[in-house]
């Protein structure tokens, strides 16, 4: 507001100095033009006159326009003041880790307005970070738990001799494992939501993968007494460009996620089909399926839809998420879907960019 008045008044002083030395000689000039006499009463009166007209008006002009203007700005500032401060809290709330913290609705002009929305869309993804860190150490902390408790237990019952240290030995490399396979799955779900999976893409033939992929796993399901069946409905097997690998160890957690879910006599189905240029694969069983409030949250990390299960056999609860974070690198999507419990369940992966071939 200093600044606006510094700048009004120097514009007063310049108006007022110009018109005074200007104003009064063009007036005189002209005035000389007529057939008074040069030194007359009639002249000097009419200089006179027109000098206090001249500054009476330029006066209370110079006088109204200084206390509009600086009302203007006095106004103007104590509003850009006060949303300045507005954001200032805000920046120094999220600073502060409150990151619920949001700037309402400032009214000061698109540009504020533009700052205030961009500050609060910060502040959400922010706040979704923070949420998903705590749930993350949350979900870590319930993981370990169970096999902390177990080996404490076994050391606790060996140092009391209840329990011969030959029989722990296996229970406790077990456990071992298990937290060694629990911190590589943390690794590999924390580098896969970060997007930082290596893909290396290059041309696959879809019809070669699915063929290698039932092959590696025809053996498991025969031995877990369930069908692996395939049923490619494709005249040629189409072309992608795709990381074969990280494509298989998708289909592999598709697979395993099946045969943990279906018992015994049940069956598997692996398909395959184009819709125009997308390759569209499916994994179905005829297992326990699940419900429309577990569909929602199927892909989040450590989530399980069985929860009577034990965790022994229900896997670590993140190959869903990595095998979702591969589709989305690959530019597809993955979605899941079930009429219910004890209606089976059916994962689907579309890719897209798909040519003919053979």
């Amino acid at each position: 507001m200093i600044g606006q008045l510094i700048v009004l008044c120097a514009g007063a002083v310049s108006i007022t100095a110009l018109t005074v030395m200007i104003g009064p000689a063009v007036f005189h000039y002209h005035l000389l033009q007529t057939a008074l006499p040069v030194g007359s009463a009639e002249i000097l009166h009419i200089e006179r006159a027109y000098r206090d007209a001249l500054a009476l008006a330029l006066g209370v002009g110079l006088v109204v326009s200084l206390l509009a203007a600086g009302l203007v700005t006095w106004r103007l500032a104590r509003r850009l003041r006060q949303t300045l401060h507005r954001l200032t809290l805000a920046v120094d709330e999220l600073s502060r880790g409150h990151y619920s913290t949001r700037v309402p609705a400032l009214g000061a002009g698109t540009e504020l307005d533009s700052l205030a929305a961009t500050l609060n869309d910060m502040a959400a993804r922010l706040d979704a970070v923070e949420e998903n860190r705590r749930r993350l150490l949350s979900d870590l902390a319930h993981e370990l738990r169970t096999p902390i408790a177990t080996l404490s237990a076994h050391h606790e019952a060996m140092a009391d001799g209840v329990i011969e240290p030959e029989a722990a030995m296996p229970i406790l490399a077990g456990q071992t494992v298990r937290l060694s396979r629990l911190a590589d799955d943390i690794s590999e779900v924390s580098r896969a939501e970060e997007g930082q999976l290596p893909v290396e893409l290059r041309p696959t033939s879809v019809r070669d993968l699915l063929d290698s992929t039932l092959q590696e796993w025809e053996e498991r399901f025969e031995a877990a007494g369930v069908a692996l069946r395939r049923d490619f409905v494709m005249r040629r097997s189409p072309i992608i460009h795709a990381d074969p690998d990280r494509l298989a160890q998708v289909l592999g957690n598709l697979l395993s996620n099946a045969l943990r879910h279906t018992s015994p006599g049940g069956t598997v189905t692996l398909s395959a089909t184009m819709e125009g240029g997308t390759v569209v694969i499916s994994v179905s069983d005829d297992g326990e399926g699940f419900t429309a409030r577990d569909q929602a949250r199927l892909f989040e990390r450590f989530f399980r839809a069985d929860s009577a299960r034990t965790r022994e056999d229900s896997g670590s609860g993140i190959g869903l998420t990595i095998s979702r974070a591969l589709v989305d690198a690959h530019g597809g999507t993955m979605s899941a879907a079930s009429e219910g419990p004890g209606q089976g369940a059916t994962f689907t992966i579309r890719l897209p960019g798909a040519t003919a071939d053979r």
